[in-house]
């Protein structure tokens, strides 16, 4: 499928303050780290198009699994968890469909998962909260699980 295929990757926002970009690259990698010891394979990071951006794309098995990261400098990671709302679901949804007609992606399960990180101040590894299947495709057929 997506074995050996070149996927284009982001480059940071330059709207962004530093810190904020640095915070949010220091979460997407710990959050790799974590799914790759949970069996993730990881395809692609930060994946654009013109609908936005999808933080990571791995495979688990034989689904296709399309990650929002989440992360929070406060240990109450309440906040990050709803900042996924079904506005975000959509896109993330049209994202997703993108991505699988890029790559011509057929027949093949494919889930959302948020991965939501809370760094309490003086922490040196955060807090890992993984919401596998997390919601589903809004808006589109059953080309997900």
């Amino acid at each position: 499928m997506l074995d050996g295929a070149k996927l284009e990757m982001a480059m940071p926002s330059p709207q962004q303050p530093w810190w904020r970009r640095w915070f949010g690259r220091r979460s997407e990698r710990s959050a790799e780290q974590f799914l790759i010891r949970k069996g993730h394979r990881i395809l692609t990071r930060n994946w654009t198009c013109p609908v936005g951006e999808i933080d990571l794309v791995t495979r688990q098995g034989e689904s296709l699994v399309f990650v929002e990261v989440r992360s929070t400098s406060r240990k109450d990671a309440e906040s990050a968890k709803l900042s996924v709302d079904q506005v975000k679901q959509e896109r993330l949804t049209r994202l997703a469909s993108a991505f699988m007609k890029r790559y011509r992606v057929q027949n093949v399960l494919a889930r959302f998962d948020v991965v939501v990180l809370a760094w309490p101040s003086g922490a040196t590894e955060p807090i890992i909260e993984h919401f596998e299947n997390a919601f589903p495709a809004l808006g589109t057929s059953s080309m997900f699980s």
